[in-house]
């Protein structure tokens, strides 16, 4: 194999940019594609509500609301090709091992990502949207912006999907010798009650059954982090 020729900084900086050009080429397409699905996203945000139908209150809200998921719908579909633009760009001054853990560490993300996305969609969301629309029903009935119900909506996914992420980032902290099992073991105390403020910050409920919700799966997810540094060698 030929050696691969060391590039000067406007060469790096040639490459960057070329694969953000490429990257956001590549998000403008799966935007304009997802504007002919948009429509059917927004119904299924809106499913966890369970039967209530959020209403417009500014005469642009419906508008926005439409293009924003619209966009956040193309960032997702576009997601592959901006990690290859990625991947391309930093590959090659990687080592080969390097190259192997990026190669499997982002494909887990991504499902790690999408695992905490789909439970709080699944299992949070129809919790804690009853639980709201029934709280002082006696006195006022639920009408919602749709404007804030999609920001409420994505950003509990955005963060519980974040917060999935913990196992894969305790196995490359063990790899690199951060943290290891004895440590997350001899902690665990700690960890209960760093897991209580979390899931009490992120559940948008004060009602100790939603909390309980996210605190379960973090829990598990504690247990599994110290599984996987062990398996790291932590």
């Amino acid at each position: 194999m030929a050696e691969e020729r060391e590039m000067t900084l406007v060469e790096h900086l040639q490459e960057l940019r070329d694969r953000l050009v490429k990257s956001a080429i590549g998000m403008v397409v799966a935007t304009l594609l997802s504007l002919l699905f948009t429509s059917r996203f927004l119904k299924l945000l809106i499913l966890p509500a369970g039967g209530i139908k959020p209403v417009f209150l500014t005469p642009t809200e419906g508008f926005v609301t439409y293009m924003k998921v619209a966009l956040l719908s193309g960032v997702g579909l576009a997601m592959p090709v901006i990690v290859y633009q990625i991947l391309r760009f930093v590959t090659p001054g990687l080592q080969v091992n390097e190259r192997r853990y990026l190669f499997i560490g982002l494909p887990a993300a991504a499902l790690s990502f999408l695992a905490g996305a789909a439970f709080a969609y699944l299992v949070m969301l129809p919790a804690a949207l009853g639980y709201l629309a029934h709280f002082g029903s006696d006195i006022a009935e639920a009408h919602w912006a749709i404007g804030e119900y999609i920001s409420f909506v994505t950003t509990l996914m955005f963060w519980v999907g974040v917060v999935f992420e913990a196992p894969l980032l305790m196995y490359f902290l063990a790899r690199l010798h951060i943290v290891s099992a004895h440590m997350l073991t001899s902690k665990w105390q700690y960890a209960v009650l760093i897991i209580a403020i979390l899931a009490s910050v992120i559940t948008p409920t004060a009602d100790p059954f939603n909390m309980m919700l996210l605190m379960a799966p973090l829990l598990m997810l504690y247990v599994i982090s110290i599984g996987v540094t062990k398996l790291a060698g932590g």
